[in-house]
C-alpha cells in the first residue's frame, strides 16, 4: 500500500508573516517616535527605506509561498495571505507618495518672488540638508505653472498694521520661530523667520515672511524650502497659500479692508 506523504508547511509563508508584521509595527513605531521628537530625521528617512524593503520582502515571499502551495499544497495560506496583507498595508503610503511624485513638480523652495526671495535663516541648517540656491529659470516655469496662486499680497493699510497680522497669524500656528519678533520702529522691511513641519510626516521647512513698505502699499511676500527630500510633494506651495489667505482674513477682521490686487 502506498504512503501519502506528509504536507510539508512552507516556510517562506510563516517568514512572510513574521516580517510583514514587523514592518508594520517598525513603521508605526518610528512614525510615532519621529512626531513625538524622539527621532531625528536623517535616521528616520533611513528607517523608512528599511521599512519598504521589509514590506517588499514579505510580499515576495508570500508569493513565493503561494507558489509552493499551489503546486506542491504545502501549507502556510493562512500565514501568506496575513504576510502579504501587512505588506500591502505597509506600502500603500509609499505608493501614495510615487504617484504625489507624479503629479507635482520637482520643487523643494518655493516663493512668491522668484527674482529676490525672501532670506531664510540658515543658522542651524547642516551639511546633510538641502542646499539652498537662487531658482533656476526651469523651475521658475515650474513654479509659474503648477502653482499659479503662489504670489505676494498687497495691502494698502500702515505698515504696523501688517506685521501685527503676520505675527497673529503665526502665534496661532504650531511654527518655531527661529529669531525673536524683529523690532519694526522706524523700518520700512521686516522678515520673520520660522521652522514649520508637513502636515502628515511633519519633515521640516524653513520659512521667511518679508514684509517690505514700498511707499504705496505694504507688500508681503513668503517662502518656504524643505530641509530634506528632493521633492516637497507640493507641501511648500500649500504652505504659502494657506497662510496668505489666513492673512488677508485676519486684516480683513482687523480693519474690514481686503488685499489690494
Amino acid at each position: 500500500m502506498a504512503s501519502i506523504p506528509e504536507r510539508q508547511t512552507s516556510r517562506a509563508a510563516g517568514w512572510s508573516r513574521r516580517i510583514g508584521a514587523f514592518s508594520l509595527v517598525l513603521l508605526l513605531t518610528v512614525v510615532a517616535g519621529y512626531r513625538l521628537g524622539f527621532v531625528e530625521t536623517p535616521p528616520f528617512l533611513w528607517v523608512l527605506a528599511v521599512v519598504a524593503l521589509l514590506a517588499a520582502l514579505a510580499l515576495f515571499l508570500a508569493g513565493l509561498g503561494l507558489s509552493r502551495v499551489w503546486s506542491f499544497g504545502d501549507r502556510g495560506g493562512r500565514d501568506l495571505s496575513v504576510g502579504a496583507l501587512l505588506a500591502l498595508l505597509v506600502l500603500a503610503p509609499y505608493g501614495v507618495v510615487v504617484y504625489w511624485a507624479t503629479i507635482y513638480p520637482p520643487l523643494r523652495d518655493i516663493s512668491t518672488d522668484l527674482d529676490d526671495p525672501p532670506v531664510l535663516d540658515t543658522s542651524d541648517r547642516t551639511s546633510d540638508m538641502n542646499e539652498l540656491s537662487p531658482p533656476t529659470p526651469g523651475e521658475q516655469s515650474l513654479q509659474a505653472d503648477a502653482y499659479p496662486l503662489v504670489s505676494g499680497h498687497s495691502y494698502n493699510l500702515p505698515f504696523e498694521t501688517v506685521v501685527d497680522a503676520v505675527e497673529t497669524v503665526l502665534d496661532r500656528r504650531d511654527w518655531q520661530l527661529t529669531a525673536p519678533y524683529p523690532d519694526i520702529n522706524g523700518q520700512s522691511e521686516a522678515t520673520i523667520n520660522a521652522l514649520a513641519k508637513g502636515f502628515v510626516l511633519g519633515l521640516p521647512a524653513d520659512v521667511a515672511i518679508r514684509v517690505t513698505d514700498d511707499g504705496e502699499q505694504v507688500i508681503v511676500d513668503m517662502r518656504s524650502a524643505s530641509r530634506y527630500g528632493r521633492y516637497d510633494l507640493g507641501d511648500n506651495a500649500a504652505r504659502i497659500t494657506d497662510f496668505l489667505s489666513e492673512l488677508d482674513q485676519e486684516v480683513a477682521g482687523q480693519v474690514g479692508a481686503a488685499p489690494a490686487e
